[in-house]
């Protein structure tokens, strides 16, 4: 029994021919993706650091629109069934070298063919379990993160709360204790409470204290009555004579 020809292989395909890369060089990228989803085929692509990389990746996009629009496929569902690499035609080109020999320069082409095809009903249920799980897992990460994020907004606002409790607080208690001017009461003293003996001794003290000060001068004061008494003395005899 031969196997199924290239040619015939069924699936939607997309062919680039006489591509500028030789065989040999996009078989090492093809075999990459060989069997992968397309979307894991293209994430591979993306990563693989390689000439041949862009130009299969543009083939691939260009045999998924050829599924969607023409078969209508559910692009989600397909995968890379077959793809390959053919020789192309080869340009010769020729290199002088020395002693005037020439030697042949062969830029080989290939053509790349990719074909894609409906995942088997296994995978497909495979990959819709996987997905499930996925987004289970994710709607329980979503649920954690917005249960965390719930508490600590909580315990904010109770931080909140408390604080501007304890502001409140200590603002009564700046109002308790602020500073008063100090009243003494002083007890109201009656003309009948006065004590005249006191004031006896009061006097007596200044009068002594004025006597001191009299002994120790040694200016003395001179009244002026007696000056003019003095003065108006001999007027009077003379009036009397008269």
């Amino acid at each position: 029994m031969t196997a199924t020809k290239t040619n015939e292989r069924p699936g939607t395909r997309a062919v680039l021919r006489h591509s500028g890369l030789s065989a040999s060089k996009v078989r090492q990228v093809l075999d990459l993706i060989r069997g992968q989803d397309v979307d894991r085929a293209a994430e591979i692509l993306i990563g693989t650091e390689r000439e041949a990389a862009n130009i299969i990746g543009k083939v691939l996009a260009s045999a998924v629109a050829n599924a969607a629009h023409n078969d209508f496929q559910n692009p989600d569902e397909l995968y890379v069934s077959a793809c390959y690499a053919d020789e192309g035609t080869t340009a010769k080109r020729w290199r002088p070298r020395a002693r005037g020999r020439a030697t042949r320069i062969r830029k080989r082409s290939s053509h790349i063919t990719i074909i894609v095809s409906r995942l088997p009903p296994e995978r497909l249920e495979l990959r819709r379990k996987r997905m499930e799980a996925v987004s289970a897992h994710r709607s329980r990460r979503v649920d954690a993160s917005r249960r965390r994020a719930d508490l600590s907004g909580r315990l904010s606002r109770r931080r909140a709360s408390a604080a501007v409790a304890e502001a409140e607080a200590a603002a009564a208690a700046e109002a308790e204790e602020e500073p008063t001017t100090a009243v003494i009461d002083a007890p109201e003293l009656e003309v009948d409470d006065i004590d005249t003996d006191d004031i006896d001794t009061e006097n007596d003290d200044t009068e002594n204290k004025v006597d001191d000060f009299s002994d120790e001068g040694p200016a003395e004061v001179v009244d002026m009555d007696e000056e003019d008494d003095t003065d108006t003395a001999p007027a009077d005899a003379e009036e009397k004579g008269e």
